[in-house]
């Protein structure tokens, strides 16, 4: 068991109400509260079993009664001092939160169940989450604040979860005193020279820390003896690192375990035995700890680093491991978060030069900035070992590159499908070829002409029938100029969204219409989002001839717009959709750096000729799927950079609701955000869910979007735009998803 010395989530008042109880039970999630009068003394228990009993006891319930009456007023307690091994033998089923108390009666710390996680500042560490990536100062810093301070700033910039210093009271150190190394081996007397040559005083290490607060970084330290134990203590810092030197020196261990803090331990330079010793007196003083895999040799060579060791170690400690590298390079510890570390440590410098031996074996500020990010792709590779999903981006290759089944011939209403009627071919848009036994004997309820693909809507018992819409804002159809017809015969969509590949910007848009025919719609048009040569639009591109390309091709596309306007008969400039750009293929840009974008895109759209259309710029997702991978979105993602660009050049959004819930879901903040800053700008809106940070296009309802509040801010915000349903392969099946979309968002627009 550990001593748990946070233990506000186990307290309620005394007056408290058993509502109020349940509450704190609830949010704790150990199953348990302790009743506290005025002055802090536990006056009973209370559990969620002790409320079930209280309850059925009841003829009619009341959760606003006082919950000292379902509470009981003995309950398993120890006294402060109490040993580990006497608490773990009152632990049982049912009692797995034990109360210390002090003199008084006042709780002083919770013993409770060794972790699987642990919590070291803002971060929680663990399987499956991010392991805490240590930029560790030590000495590095020469013995000057200033520098110290700036290694920090490397440390933040470069993404560190924390930093780490160490701590040396030289007078209770050395049996010198620390004012002379004579008399010492050639080894410790270098040691000692650059110790007392580069260490730095607690009042200097205090400034240190202060400016980690400023930075908003967690900081640890180690302290290698007593009296800085203390004054660590004295500042409050979150966690301890215990030096692998110290891992016999009991006392210290004793003296920093008794704080209450976590306590990372380093096992370099010991035995196997020595590790298990030292991990005894942390569980006998009920220590939240972890174990590091060490090498100490600077550098260490390969052969001896052992990164298997660590399974041993979690087996000896029974905690989370990781591992403290004094290798050169950066793949080592990647390596380690792939076997399951979930602490790295990695010394940082600005000169590998310097004097002291943990210079040569450190990372400069851009390595450990590639270490950090390296380590995040590779737990992002990991993923889990659930049952395995079709990625969006493998779903989009599947219609590419794999075959479906096709009609051998036309194919009429009410025919039996037969073997000879089915042939397999790519592109993978209809059935997969692995359905052709259940396609074989259905009767057939539509025409399938010779090559159309056969859809999972065939295999259905009845066909699926178009209806009327009802919206409070006008809705249509994403359609190309081959398939609009047939999606015309079977709805009534207010307008129509041509999505324009690069081919069909070549069509002319007099074969596709009866001479003097208009219809009632109106329309709007989407750039293409590929052109051969793997070619993208890009009006931030600084190459001046992808520049220049991408406003000609977007010149293009407007006068498309003008050229289909004789064929209807609105009477609005039709609305066009632009990806502006902004793309990279290996990284995303600091806000800072994304001002020159912009403004190149300003320039650009400067040069176009817009009379006569509403040109949009769309909303961007942070890794969009192109030429069969992923690219890095930097436009138009962030809410206040989108809307500063929408005030300063009155330029409106097509608002993609998944391109966007996907920006904020990377970001880490509420959707909400996004659509209430751009809100105001939308003149035209993409409506389909979103999963994660990269899943677009996906069915509403199936993802992560809330359509009821997002319905309510855009009533708000945007009454009048148009949407369309965005589905992903939504056209297939005679327009089977976006229909399906249709009648899920006719409940909230």
């Amino acid at each position: 068991m550990i001593l748990d010395r946070t233990v506000a989530p186990y307290l309620v008042d005394a007056d408290a109400t058993v509502h109020e109880a349940l509450r704190r039970i609830d949010a704790n999630r150990a199953r348990v509260v302790f009743l506290a009068d005025a002055h802090g003394v536990v006056t009973g228990s209370l559990s969620d079993g002790d409320v079930r009993r209280w309850l059925t006891a009841q003829t009619a319930p009341d959760l606003l009664a006082p919950a000292a009456d379902a509470a009981r007023t003995s309950f398993v307690s120890v006294r402060e001092g109490t040993s580990m091994e006497r608490i773990e033998a009152l632990a049982r089923p049912g009692v797995d939160r034990i109360p210390v108390l002090d003199e008084r009666g006042r709780i002083v710390a919770i013993a409770s169940p060794v972790p699987r996680t642990l919590t070291i500042g803002r971060h929680t560490i663990g399987e499956g989450l991010p392991a805490l990536v240590i930029g560790e100062i030590g000495n590095n810093h020469q013995g000057d604040v200033e520098l110290a301070t700036t290694l920090v700033d490397h440390c933040v910039a470069a993404g560190a979860s924390a930093v780490k210093l160490q701590l040396r009271d030289m007078a209770a150190l050395y049996r010198s005193g620390g004012s002379s190394s004579a008399g010492e081996d050639l080894g410790p007397q270098y040691t000692m020279n650059l110790l007392a040559k580069y260490s730095l005083s607690v009042e200097d290490m205090y400034r240190v820390f202060d400016h980690c607060a400023a930075r908003d970084i967690d900081v640890l330290c180690t302290p290698w003896d007593i009296p800085s134990a203390e004054a660590l203590e004295r500042y409050g810092i979150p966690a301890y690192k215990i030096a692998s030197a110290d891992l016999t020196h009991h006392d210290l261990l004793r003296r920093v375990a008794d704080t209450g803090r976590p306590m990372i331990m380093s096992t370099g330079m010991s035995t196997e035995a020595e590790i298990t010793a030292a991990v005894g007196v942390l569980r006998s003083h009920g220590a939240q700890y972890a174990l590091l895999q060490t090498q100490s040799t600077y550098p260490a060579p390969f052969k001896d680093v052992n990164l298997r060791y660590m399974d041993r170690l979690a087996e000896l400690g029974d905690c989370l491991v990781g591992y403290s590298g004094h290798e050169r390079g950066i793949h080592v510890p990647i390596a380690a978060v792939a076997r399951g570390a979930s602490i790295i440590e990695k010394h940082v410098t600005v000169d590998r030069s310097l004097e002291g031996s943990d210079h040569k074996v450190s990372l400069l500020p851009d390595e450990l900035a590639a270490m950090v990010r390296q380590i995040r792709e590779v737990e992002a590779a990991l993923g889990t070992a659930e049952p395995r999903v079709v990625s969006t981006g493998e779903l989009m290759n599947r219609v590419n590159l794999a075959t479906s089944l096709v009609a051998a011939r036309d194919l009429e209403v009410g025919e039996v499908v037969t073997e000879a009627d089915v042939d397999v071919k790519s592109p993978g848009r209809g059935l997969q070829p692995d359905r052709r036994d259940a396609l074989l004997g259905v009767r057939l309820r539509r025409r399938v002409p010779a090559g159309d693909f056969f859809y999972p809507g065939d295999l259905a018992e009845q066909a699926r029938e178009q209806r009327d819409y009802s919206f409070s804002r006008p809705w249509g159809l994403p359609v190309r100029f081959h398939d609009f017809r047939p999606l015309l015969e079977v709805s009534q969509p207010d307008f129509l969204e041509f999505h324009q590949s690069y081919r069909d910007m070549d069509l002319d848009p007099a074969d596709f219409f009866a001479p003097g025919e208009r219809l009632g719609q109106f329309f709007t048009i989407h750039a293409p989002d590929l052109y051969a040569g793997d070619f993208l639009i890009d009006l931030a591109s600084p190459d001046d001839a992808i520049w220049e390309r991408s406003i000609r091709e977007v010149q293009r596309v407007v006068d498309m717009a003008r050229a289909l306007r004789p064929y209807f008969t609105c009477a609005e400039d039709p609305i066009v959709i632009v990806t502006m750009g902004g793309f990279l293929p290996d990284r995303h840009l600091a806000p800072a750096e994304r001002a020159p974008l912009y403004a190149r895109v300003r320039s650009a759209l400067e040069r176009i000729d817009e009379s006569g259309v509403r040109l949009t710029a769309q909303t961007l997702p942070p890794f969009p799927w192109l030429m069969g991978g992923q690219q890095f979105h930097n436009l138009f993602m962030d809410p206040e950079d989108t809307a500063c660009f929408c005030e300063e050049t009155g330029r409106r959004l097509t608002f993609d609701v998944s391109h966007t819930k996907l920006a904020a879901t990377f970001a880490g903040r509420p959707f909400s955000e996004y659509v209430d800053i751009m809100g105001p700008h939308i003149e035209h809106l993409h409506i389909v869910d979103a999963v994660g940070i990269d899943g677009e296009g996906v069915q509403v309802g199936e993802g992560e979007v809330d359509f009821r509040d997002l319905a309510e801010r855009l009533a708000r915000l945007a009454p009048q735009a148009p949407f369309i349903p965005e589905i992903w392969q939504g056209h297939v099946n005679n327009g089977e998803g976006f229909f399906t979309a249709l009648d899920r968002l006719e409940q909230w627009f």
